[in-house]
């Protein structure tokens, strides 16, 4: 017997991935002790999109969810998603802030950080990894998954980039290793044959995290259970499919009485999954509606992960340039290999999302963003691959920077949280606080005052009444 454990995603990738990551922590706390007597082996509540999303739009204090949760979930472990130097934000924060973030997450009641770097540049997971082994947590070592072509292979997302990227994060003390295939784009026997190299190559669990998005993550599952895999992530039923994780209850029934059965609690399952369905109406604005189909097939041509093309839509919506959507996403893929083939995830989508929006309607490298220049001068870490020598040049003239780096990208950046702590004042009560700020420099702020009452809060945090 060899039980397949399984990580419940509902309560943060779940509802980030259909949902725009609204739901409330008062919505989850009804079920909150269910989820404790399922026999999950983790449950993610933090980290992703949800710390910008609570305290921008939902009026709630990010680092007061996994306190609330813990009073309801004393057994099962609580996961995050941890984007490395990026942290929860959108660029790389100096050390002191990485360092301080980690330390506080673990007193919050984090007990697994999944910690992945956009660009699979290890070097920006090494601050994370040794502050999370000092705290004597779960280090799970992340690799973002992504293709050169149709399938695993080619010249740079082949067999031996992952193989080797794993070595590397077990000799890093990773305590499990996730392939983190975020657009759903891998297909059922290249699961397989990569989770039977991996364990030929590395000795630590192995974990499967894939989305519905082009409709193969449930085959995924079941081919990389043969190949061996220990852990896969999923999401109960409501909050499952479309560009969301695999359901657990199927998955459930195809293993029952296998040596591979996760032995879960199905009633509680299904109880817990008709509380998420009498909740869905507060939300169903969120749901994206504009096809019947609940895939979207087209993602293994442009591997574009859903929460992506999300924002491309409200992008080109403001500039009443929606017609244009099929010419970004074909300008994307050419960014992208000008770039160095940078995996389509968190903030890297971004950086090339609207760097090829603003190629579409101006022309190309006509404009160009700060954070598109930023990647190309080594300030996110080392591409995949070699960056177009052309585009560099012409991405980087007048800017006012010399020869891009090619060390740490943290390494030329400067302490953080003292300056900050100074800037807030009496503002910031808590170390929490300070990193709220320096995470989120603006809104944070913004949400301090009202937090302490020197502003007015918004009206209502229901997600009907979010704005």
């Amino acid at each position: 017997m060899n039980p397949l454990k399984i990580q419940d995603n509902t309560l943060r990738d779940g509802h980030q991935s259909i949902y725009a990551t609204r739901m409330t922590t008062e919505d989850m706390i009804p079920i909150a002790e269910k989820m404790d007597e399922v026999g999950f082996w983790a449950v993610e509540v933090w980290g992703g999109a949800t710390f910008d999303t609570m305290h921008r739009f939902l009026n709630e204090d990010p680092w007061e969810r996994p306190r609330i949760l813990k009073r309801y979930m004393k057994k099962t472990p609580f996961a995050m998603l941890l984007r490395g130097q990026n942290l929860v934000g959108y660029r790389h924060y100096a050390d002191d802030v990485v360092r301080a973030f980690v330390d506080r997450s673990c007193e919050v009641g984090i007990d697994v950080f999944r910690v992945f770097d956009a660009l699979n540049d290890l070097r920006n997971i090494e601050t994370c990894a040794a502050r999370i082994r000092a705290n004597g947590k779960h280090f799970e070592g992340a690799v973002v998954y992504s293709l050169t072509e149709r399938h695993l292979g080619g010249d740079v997302f082949n067999l031996s980039y992952f193989v080797a990227k794993a070595k590397a994060l077990e000799e890093m003390g990773a305590d499990s290793i996730c392939i983190k295939d975020m657009a759903g784009i891998m297909a059922p026997y290249d699961a397989f044959t990569l989770f039977s190299a991996l364990k030929k190559a590395v000795g630590v669990p192995l974990h499967l995290h894939t989305h519905y998005t082009s409709g193969m993550a449930s085959m995924c599952c079941l081919k990389a259970v043969e190949a061996g895999v220990d852990i896969v992530d999923t999401c109960i039923a409501p909050y499952a499919m479309r560009t969301s994780m695999p359901p657990v209850e199927p998955l459930l029934l195809t293993l029952e009485g296998t040596g591979r059965d996760p032995g879960l609690e199905m009633s509680l399952l299904l109880e817990i999954g008709k509380y998420l369905e009498m909740i869905a109406p507060r939300y169903q604005k969120h749901l994206a509606a504009n096809t019947l189909s609940l895939i979207d097939e087209s993602v293994i041509a442009h591997q574009i992960p859903g929460g992506m093309t999300s924002n491309l839509v409200s992008q080109l919506k403001e500039m009443n340039a929606l017609d244009r959507l099929p010419e970004v996403q074909q300008e994307i893929q050419e960014v992208r290999k000008e770039a160095g083939m940078p995996p389509l995830v968190t903030p890297t989508s971004q950086i090339i999302g609207s760097q090829a929006v603003m190629n579409v309607l101006t022309g190309r490298y006509q404009t160009v963003s700060n954070q598109f220049r930023d990647l190309l001068f080594g300030l996110y870490g080392k591409t995949p691959a070699a960056i177009d020598p052309r585009v560099r040049e012409m991405a980087l003239r007048g800017s006012g920077q010399g020869i891009w780096i090619t060390d740490r990208p943290a390494n030329h950046l400067k302490p953080e949280m003292e300056s900050a702590r100074q800037k807030l004042g009496a503002l910031a009560k808590t170390e929490e606080d300070v990193l709220t700020y320096v995470l989120y420099h603006t809104s944070g702020k913004q949400f301090l005052k009202q937090k302490y009452g020197l502003e007015p809060a918004p009206g209502s945090a229901r997600p009907g009444d979010a704005r």
